[in-house]
């Protein structure tokens, strides 16, 4: 009753005395609340001090462990034009089929029998460099022949200077001689005029000694000549040396002359040769890049570029394939705050989108719809959504992850660190501290051994 008239019943009457009176009015509440709020009390003291796991959450996307197990796009390495499809989106294909067969663009390539005549013109370079190399045998054994003939020619010429030599020799003595009878001829015939005036001798003596004397004069002379003709035959033989090595030198340098001119052209053409046999390889790859395969098992996910006539560049995305075999997944993104309290090998609860979950962060052994994995590799650069990406495998120990997840789904991660009570992690959360820095049991042992050694 809230007595708010001057006009009260409540002296009148006793409300107590009343059924619905005493029901309310005897009872006391206060007790039992009391009893409810120590219980609670109790309870709540006993949950502060339960074990709480610290985790670290995140969201991520399902990818492989592999980069070579991922999505990837096709492209071509030449610019062309869709002739034919072989697949549509959603087929199997093996490693080596083909997806679809493009055509040349470029007016340089039109030819169907470019590799063919290229094939030609190389076979035609080929022979002609062996035609230059079988001259320059043949020129080397010209050079050695003529080698070989002018050292006999030089003998030659060397044997007649040095008869020339001797010959002079000889005809010098023989003009001596000459000199010492025509000397003494003159002595005699002297001899003969002087006795012929004092009449010892007849006019007969005198006339024969004159015609010795004669004699040896004019065979004096015949002598000189013969003598200065030898002179004649020793220059001659010189000369003929000197004709010999500038005429040989010449045939020499001729004949090397040639010798350079085919090494020169044997280069040239052994250059054309390489030229041409890497434009048959190119010309025999780009042929087989008209023809776009499968670079693995995979399926046909989608034509980036469809229809027939297309046209496309070098290095354009073609068509994207999903690998067949692939190894499943999940990156996570945390923050660098975190980062000191991420290690490799630390297990990792995940949610998948789609599949339902009942999630206890702090008590992971009782979350429902999450499954177990294990961080194996972190990055050491920071992302461009400026968080560090995690990448998180199955962990074999646990439930394996559902078959049914595909690349690219969502998922939630929870990343577990140290077990601290409940009020020192309400704590924590009020005063927005960070979860608290550890280091895994395993890297600790290692530090000890490390520091016992």
């Amino acid at each position: 009753m809230l007595n708010i008239s001057n006009n009260r019943i409540s002296d009148q009457i006793d409300i107590t005395k009343l059924k619905s009176g005493k029901e309310i009015f005897t009872k006391e509440h206060h007790k039992t609340f009391k009893k409810f709020l120590l219980a609670f009390s109790i309870i709540l003291l006993i949950i502060l001090f339960l074990p709480w796991t610290q985790n670290v959450s995140s969201k991520g996307q399902v990818t492989t462990l592999k980069p070579n197990q991922r999505p990837q796009t096709l492209q071509s390495q030449i610019p062309g034009r869709i002739e034919e499809w072989f697949v549509q989106e959603g087929d199997f294909v093996k490693k080596g089929d083909t997806i679809l067969r493009v055509s040349e663009v470029k007016s340089g390539y039109f030819d169907t029998k470019l590799a063919e005549r290229t094939g030609n013109q190389l076979n035609s370079k080929t022979l002609s460099a062996k035609a230059y190399n079988n001259k320059i045998i043949a020129l080397q054994n010209q050079i050695n022949a003529i080698k070989q003939e002018r050292v006999l020619k030089l003998e030659q010429a060397k044997n007649k200077l040095k008869q020339a030599y001797l010959k002079a020799k000889s005809d010098s003595i023989d003009l001596e001689a000459v000199k010492i009878k025509q000397q003494i001829a003159q002595t005699q015939f002297d001899r003969v005029v002087l006795l012929e005036k004092e009449g010892l001798k007849a006019v007969k003596d005198v006339e024969e000694k004159r015609a010795k004397l004669q004699e040896l004069s004019a065979k004096l002379i015949s002598q000189e000549n013969k003598f200065f003709t030898t002179k004649n035959d020793i220059i001659n033989a010189q000369l003929a040396i000197s004709s010999t090595q500038a005429s040989y030198a010449d045939k020499l340098s001729k004949t090397e002359s040639s010798l350079y001119s085919a090494q020169s052209g044997a280069y040239d053409a052994e250059v054309q040769v390489s030229k041409l046999e890497t434009s048959l390889a190119n010309y025999s790859k780009r042929n087989s890049l008209l023809f776009i395969t499968a670079p693995q098992d995979g399926y046909i996910n989608k034509a980036i570029k469809s229809g027939i006539g297309e046209t496309f560049k070098e290095g354009e995305q073609l068509v994207n394939i999903m690998p067949s075999n692939y190894d499943l997944a999940v990156e996570m993104f945390i923050e660098p705050i975190d980062l000191p309290l991420i290690h490799i090998g630390e297990d990792v609860r995940v949610q998948f989108d789609g599949w339902p979950a009942i999630i206890f962060s702090g008590w992971p052994n009782v979350s429902y719809g999450t499954y177990g994995a294990k961080i194996v590799a972190i990055e050491n650069f920071i992302s461009s959504n400026g968080k560090y990406r995690v990448l998180i495998v199955p962990n074999e120990n646990e439930e394996p992850w559902p078959e049914a997840i595909r690349v690219g789904s969502g998922a939630k991660t929870i990343a577990l660190l140290e077990n601290v009570p409940i009020w020192f992690e309400l704590w924590r959360q009020i005063n927005s501290f960070p979860p608290n820095f550890y280091q895994p049991e395993n890297k600790e042992s290692d530090e000890k051994t490390k520091k016992k050694k």
